[in-house]
């Protein structure tokens, strides 16, 4: 090597340095690039107007504020309609006065708070030293003039009642009537011009709906929440008139009485219950429909009481055993057990076995759902009934009438000869009815049909449903006053044959299918 190639080569110095300089001269390039694809760097062109030229679809520029998702059907989005109705919704406190100790009934006595709501959370109300006043349920404002609905296991045994609006105001508070029949009451105070919710026809409610349910949970006020509506027509045991909206929007105790409202923010129902075994949220809630609430709500305010309507019959439901033995297609209609004597239905000709499919235009395909309708139908109205018998679809027209206030029966019969049943019966015993007999059942001797004395544990006929006491009326629509003709009936039927058993339990008849 020359000693001109040795003194080219750079030394170890220097190469470090030419190395650093080339990785920070490739750095500043890159970095130039990236802030140019970014815009932070001028392009060395003129800046347009921003509103002149749209921006370009692949950069994200931030917004100060999201805009509010809105519901399907150009509804409210949920902040409006939370902004609405909470201003309507109330705090209801309710006080009992008492010596302390807990020995007399309180509204946290009430055993429908109890069943729903768990032991666990009213133990801190157990025999309390004083009488203090406390926030029991919620309250909706449905009048301008201080009419506020709400449940009757909220105020029905409270002495003094306070609503507090959503500003803070307190006002005591006037009980204007109360349906424990359907857990409503309604309570007004002296105010005007208060925020109302509007009424909604909770007939067309729908299951799979949004619903946000407004109210007190916990003390904790304009609390809400949101679900669906999970189920229609629900019958839960809480009231003797049923037909609840099931909803997994979070209702806890101090939500009774509050609002549960649909997508408008109109009232759909009022929150009523919570299935619970712990005392908080499952997401099983309950509430009163609107149209039943309105319609129960505007005869409390009118006359102080509600009336509701009769038609007379004793009616089950159609199970697809029931239908198969009355040759009905499917088992969507609502069987007639029994006609009351001097009853609208029996005035206008309907018999035992019928199978209701409509009532006043509506299709009925329980019970429960029958039963409502015509309790909620006015007095002096005339309805048309359409109906299955023998296979054929007919109709009549009734009037109906107000409600008897006592619509229990009961009976008495002599007697004394007993019979074991055959075949698919094997199971049951049954006596003719006598003085001894109708003691031990409460019975009288007016009934027609022997009575059921003993019932073999375990057999087909006790899991049917079949119990000591019933009166057996008939055995596959024939009659049966005796246990002679029982014994006759019972010995022709073959044992793979299914019976048919109309019963008499009480103040109600029923049908009963027994499979062998």
């Amino acid at each position: 090597m020359s000693q001109l190639e040795f003194d080219k080569k750079p030394t170890r110095g220097a190469r470090s340095w030419i190395v650093a300089a080339t990785l920070l001269t490739a750095g500043m390039i890159i970095g130039f690039v990236v802030a140019s694809d970014l815009g932070w760097l001028p392009t060395g062109h003129a800046v347009p107007d921003s509103a002149s030229v749209a921006p370009s679809p692949t950069v994200a520029r931030p917004v100060s504020t999201a805009p509010q998702p809105t519901l399907a059907g150009g509804s409210q989005t949920f902040v409006e309609i939370a902004k609405s109705v909470k201003p309507a919704v109330v705090n209801i406190y309710a006080t009992k006065s008492g010596r302390s100790g807990g020995s007399g009934m309180t509204p946290f006595d009430d055993p429908l708070f109890r069943k729903f709501f768990g032991d666990e959370f009213f133990r801190k109300f157990e025999h309390p030293k004083e009488r203090k006043e406390r926030g029991l349920g919620s309250g909706v404002i449905v009048e301008s003039n201080g009419v506020i609905i709400t449940n009757n296991h909220v105020v029905g045994k409270a002495d003094e009642i306070r609503v507090t609006l959503s500003d803070k105001r307190e006002f005591k508070a006037k009980l204007i009537g109360t349906d424990p029949k359907t857990d409503v009451a309604v309570v007004k105070i002296e105010a005007t011009g208060l925020p109302t919710v509007a009424w909604a026809d909770s007939d067309k409610l729908e299951v799979g709906e949004f619903v946000l349910a407004v109210g007190n949970p916990f003390g904790l006020t304009q609390t809400v929440t949101l679900g669906i509506v999970s189920a229609l027509g629900r019958a839960a045991g809480i009231a003797e008139y049923e037909d609840f909206i099931q909803t997994d929007a979070a209702i806890n105790p101090g939500n009774s009485g509050g609002a549960l409202v649909n997508v408008r923010g109109e009232l759909v129902g009022i929150n009523t219950a919570i299935f619970s075994q712990s005392g908080g949220n499952m997401g099983i809630g309950f509430a009163v429909p609107s149209n039943m609430a309105q319609s129960i709500m505007g005869q409390l305010v009118q006359t102080g009481k509600v009336v509701r309507g009769w038609l007379g019959v004793s009616i089950q439901e159609l199970t697809p055993e029931l239908a198969s033995q009355f040759g009905v297609g499917d088992a969507k209609g609502v069987l007639v057990s029994d006609v009351m004597d001097d009853s609208p239905a029996k005035k206008a000709g309907f018999e035992r076995a019928d199978v209701i499919i409509e009532y006043d235009g509506k299709s009925m395909d329980s019970p429960t759902h029958l039963r409502n309708a015509v309790a909620q139908t006015p007095v002096g109205k005339k309805v048309t009934i359409k109906f299955i018998r023998d296979k054929k679809t007919r109709s009549l027209d009734l009037t109906i009438v107000e409600q008897p206030k006592s619509m229990s029966q009961n009976g008495e019969e002599d007697g004394g000869e007993s019979a074991t049943a055959t075949g698919v019966l094997s199971s049951l015993e049954v006596r003719d009815l006598n003085e001894e007999l109708a003691n031990r059942y409460g019975l009288k001797s007016r009934e027609r049909g022997v009575v059921v004395v003993r019932v073999k544990p375990g057999s087909p006929i006790e899991e049917a449903g079949v119990r000591e006491g019933d009166i057996v009326v008939e055995v596959n629509r024939q009659a049966v006053p005796s246990v002679k003709v029982f014994e006759r009936i019972a010995g022709k039927l073959p044992d793979d044959q299914a019976v048919l058993l109309l019963l008499k339990r009480q103040d109600r008849t029923i049908f009963l299918t027994l499979r062998p």
